[in-house]
Order: structure tokens, then C-alpha cells, then sequence
């Protein structure tokens, strides 16, 4: 079987043990149309048996808007025989091209989706917008015969929180959404504010009255997906060396992290899993593990917490090309 055995340290967090433990990574052999890289995920999630995988659905690059679904127990094949391809389904998405155009025309430019969420047969998603846009939005939809039908009236838009000199943060949007009960939890990509840093609660009708605010600590680098557990949300906290706009994610020289991401005088990528705790409508954060070192380099965006493990996703961007969609479950193992 293809994987890769990783020690790792002692933590029981929520309902997942990360004790004296063995991480089993698995491979998932993805069919060709959906490995394919210019799909783009951007959101992973676990619904009624399946996992869905949520295209960036790119309408100004001409690309299609679809979320991909896999039974668990085609993945379950998959994870005891890495040379089995599970069967895959495509779910058209039906309306983004309108929601697109009465965004534009409020001056605003559409980038694709960034984050999904499932409840039953309801699918939740946010919109990325460039960054001189100062809103991205979240929208609804239902599954009807095979398709997700967007509701193109009833879309919320969302301020983008601006730096101390009043500007937007490069290429960040809300790119993690979770359903609590009756409220729609989205996350915004970039939490380094140094006066305050706050997720968006709101109702799942997406009514702008019922729009709240609630504290969320300073974290590091960026948050692109949650998948909800006990207590608050696991999280992919995910850093990439690049430069230019994307240096906003650099840390300072004094932080706790900077020493994992500064090395030899360079930049590294890195990834991890870290715990957003909500303790009173407040959030903290705590590191929980980090992935494979020969995994940091891939721009991971995807998460499902499954059984005693997780699935997580990349876009396309991999440590060398060719690039492709790279879905991995992690198992944790009882060491012997």
C-alpha cells in the first residue's frame, strides 16, 4: 500500500487521540477529471456518506462551477487498496453566473468560491472577490435531481476586515465555512490583526439581520478550511514562502512559529492542523500536529475530519509539476 508512517506526539484534543500514535497517510488514486489541476478545490466536506470536493468554479477563466462527490465507501476501497480509483459524481452548480453579474455590478470582482458547507440537501458557499473589492459574499443552494440550484436573491455580502492602514489584505477571503445548529460559522483566511480578529455568525436563511461577530485569536498564517468537532473546529493553518503580497503572512521575528517557517535565512512552506477552541462565543487556538514534512509544499485547502483521521485537498499546487488535485487521508493508529 502507498503511505508513509510518522510518529507522532502525545494530545488528546476533543474526540481524536493524537497519543503515542502512528499516522498512516494514504493516497487517494482520484480519477482522471477530477485529478485534473485546473479544477481547483478550494473546500472538502462530509455529508450524508459522501465527501464532496468543491471546485474554485473560475467563470472568468471559462471554467465550469461543480462539486465533485465520492461515497465513503468508495474512498474506504480506496484507503485498503491504493491502485483502486473510487467512482466519482458531478454535481453541476446551476446560478453562480448570475449571482457573478449582479456582483459586478456592484463594483466588485468575482474570484471564485472559497469555502462550502452541507447541511442535508442545503449547500452554503462563500465568493472570493479580488483584493480591491471590499466585500465577499456568501450564498445558498439546494440540491435538486443531481444539481445544486443557487438562490440568486437571497446572497449576503461580508466587509472584508482591513489592516491598521485601512487597506485589504492580498488575495484573502473567507475561505472556511462550518454549520452550527441554525447558524452558518464562516472564517476569514487571515487572523494577524493586531487590535482584533473576528469570525462572522449568521443565521442560515443568510437574513443580515441576524449577522454577529465573535473574537478569534491572533493566529498565524492562514486558516483555509475548518471541519467541525467537540467543542470548536479543527483547522488547516497553512503557510507559503512566497513573496510580494503574499509576504503579509510572514510572521515577526520574535513569534513563537518564526523559527519553523525562517530557515537558513529563508522562507519555508509549511502546514499543520491547530484547534480552534470556542470557550463563551470566544475563540483560542492550539496547535495540534503538524502534517509530513514532504507534504508542507502543497497549498492545501481541503479538510473532512473522518473517523480517526482526516481527508485533506489541495487546489492543484504541488512541490513540482505537473500539477494536480492531491487528496490524502491521514489515519491515526494505535502504536503497538
Amino acid at each position: 500500500m502507498n503511505l508513509k508512517s510518522i510518529g507522532i506526539a502525545s494530545l488528546l484534543i476533543g474526540n481524536l487521540c493524537f497519543g503515542q500514535n502512528k499516522l498512516d497517510v494514504h493516497s487517494i488514486k482520484l480519477p482522471a477529471n477530477v485529478s485534473y489541476y485546473d479544477n481547483q478545490y478550494s473546500s472538502l466536506y462530509l455529508s450524508d456518506g459522501a465527501l464532496f470536493l468543491m471546485s474554485e468554479s473560475r467563470l472568468e477563466d471559462n471554467r465550469p462551477a461543480f462539486v465533485d462527490k465520492i461515497s465513503t465507501k468508495e474512498l474506504q476501497k480506496s484507503i485498503k487498496d491504493s491502485s483502486y480509483t473510487p467512482q466519482s459524481a458531478r454535481l453541476p452548480i446551476i446560478g453562480l453566473s448570475n449571482i457573478r453579474m449582479q456582483i459586478d455590478a456592484r463594483n466588485q470582482k468575482y474570484e471564485g468560491l472559497e469555502a462550502m458547507a452541507i447541511h442535508g440537501k442545503e449547500f452554503f458557499f462563500s465568493i472570493e472577490t479580488d483584493t480591491p473589492s471590499d466585500s465577499c459574499y456568501l450564498l445558498k443552494g439546494k440540491l435538486e435531481n443531481q444539481s445544486i440550484i443557487l438562490d440568486s436573491i437571497h446572497f449576503l455580502g461580508l466587509p472584508k476586515p482591513k489592516d491598521s492602514n485601512g487597506k485589504n489584505v492580498y488575495n484573502a477571503g473567507y475561505e472556511s465555512l462550518e454549520v452550527k445548529g441554525n447558524q452558518l460559522i464562516a472564517v476569514f483566511e487571515y487572523n494577524y490583526f493586531d487590535k482584533e480578529n473576528k469570525l462572522v455568525v449568521v443565521n442560515k436563511d443568510l437574513n443580515p439581520k441576524t449577522l454577529q461577530y465573535e473574537s478569534i485569536a491572533k493566529i498565524p498564517f492562514r486558516i483555509t478550511d475548518i471541519s467541525d468537532t467537540k467543542g470548536g473546529f479543527y483547522a488547516i493553518n497553512y503557510f507559503f514562502n512566497g513573496g510580494g503580497g503574499d509576504a503579509v503572512y510572514r510572521i515577526e521575528n520574535d513569534a513563537k512559529d518564526y523559527n519553523t517557517v525562517f530557515v537558513d535565512g529563508k522562507w519555508k512552506s509549511y502546514a499543520r492542523i491547530v484547534k480552534l477552541i470556542n470557550e463563551n462565543d470566544s475563540y483560542s487556538y492550539q496547535p495540534i500536529m503538524d502534517l509530513p514534512e514532504n507534504y508542507w509544499a502543497y497549498n492545501w485547502e481541503g479538510l473532512a475530519m473522518y473517523k480517526n483521521g482526516f481527508f485533506i485537498l489541495n487546489d492543484k499546487y504541488t512541490p513540482k509539476r505537473p500539477y494536480s488535485s492531491t487528496l490524502l487521508f491521514m489515519d491515526i493508529k494505535k502504536a503497538r
